[in-house]
């Protein structure tokens, strides 16, 4: 399903490196429409465009907004890239772009045949809205540590959809991205996790990954159909390439939904049936009562035995984020002092990849 409908632009509402937000007459209302630059080129008042409605006419939870497919003042748009890896391959939107990986490019030598992270911290998450968390904790712990954020391809595509992601850059807490599979627009590009990993080891020269979704997440009230499964896999490829996989859990005491509350059947699935390697699971200090029930699920879903769960002292995550201007995240419309066992649990990932690498 695809919908498509003409619109008027009617004022240019914000812009960054790559993306312009604009507010668009559409059918008689106002409506938030994204544009991607390298996608539909330039775009200002007055420009009548081809939009994508699909997610607004659905009710999705894309924020509300329209896509730009089409400027038609343009009548041709052309954008130069030296690689030869498509991403959004065989449709109308396939772009090429220099992967890491490509034999043209300067990094191909470095990585040719590596295979080993030699215990580099991944820190794998299962929410967007957990990487300023553990980045910012990484950070305030020592400041001088490399970090590099690999973003899948389970959400968003393009990067630049994340103002986090920007936000975190500006703020020094991020030094370098890889967007793996279909993402695409990070500092580097690559073709899969594994040699996305690779990349951030050798190329970035990080000293620790975290790797997670971009903004948005699919889900649908089964077992197995969520975007956060990818977890389990992420936690098998660090694992197989010798790095030390450390698993975010998704922890929340604020969400009406049994299946969600305390630690989400989100982690548990990704845990117990997508990974198949071992992994770190951090759990943060928590109240006496809100403990047992973390671990009383932990126990329940085996989870003791297949992983290896450790209680970590994460305070300092709430303080670093007010430090750098971040306490007004939100996750899933939650803000840090509505769910702040969720940001700890984030946190506590930053600690212990810290904790690793002393």
């Amino acid at each position: 399903m695809i919908n498509l409908k003409q619109g008027l632009v009617k004022e240019i509402v914000n812009q960054r490196d790559g993306l312009t937000e604009v507010r668009v007459e559409l059918e008689g209302d106002l409506f938030f429409a994204i544009n991607y630059d390298f996608f539909s080129g330039n775009i200002k008042k007055d420009d009548r465009v081809i939009l994508n409605t699909v997610a607004v006419d659905l009710n999705l939870g894309s924020g509300g907004k329209h896509f730009v497919l089409w400027n038609l003042r343009h009548n041709s748009l052309k954008t130069i890239s030296n690689g030869h890896i498509m991403k959004l391959c065989y449709t109308p939107l396939q772009i090429s772009c220099l992967s890491v990986e490509e034999q043209e490019g300067p990094y191909h030598q470095i990585i040719k045949n590596e295979k080993d992270l030699k215990k580099m911290p991944v820190i794998i998450g299962e929410l967007h809205s957990q990487l300023p968390a553990v980045v910012s904790v990484i950070k305030e712990k020592n400041p001088s540590l490399r970090i590099c954020y690999l973003m899948t391809d389970g959400a968003a595509l393009p990067i630049v959809m994340s103002e986090l992601v920007y936000k975190l850059k500006k703020l020094g807490l991020l030094d370098a991205t890889i967007t793996v599979g279909n993402a695409f627009g990070g500092d580097f590009e690559a073709v899969n996790i594994y040699s996305g990993l690779v990349a951030a080891k050798y190329v970035v020269k990080a000293d620790i990954a975290v790797v997670m979704i971009g903004p948005g997440i699919k889900g649908t009230d089964t077992a197995l159909g969520f975007t956060g499964m990818e977890q389990g896999v992420i936690i098998n490829a660090a694992s197989s390439l010798n790095g030390f996989p450390i698993a975010v859990p998704r922890i929340c005491f604020k969400d009406k939904r049994e299946r969600h509350y305390g630690l989400s059947y989100h982690t548990i699935n990704s845990l117990t049936i997508g990974a198949l390697s071992k992994a770190i699971l951090v759990i943060p200090e928590m109240e006496e009562e809100k403990m047992k029930l973390i671990k009383d699920k932990l126990e329940q879903y085996d989870i003791y035995k297949k992983h290896q769960v450790e209680v970590v002292k994460s305070d300092i995550t709430l303080l670093a984020l007010e430090k750098y201007g971040l306490e007004g995240i939100t996750t899933m419309g939650r803000t840090v002092k509505d769910v702040p066992e969720f940001f700890m649990a984030a946190g506590a990932g930053g600690v212990k990849g810290v904790e690793i690498l002393k």
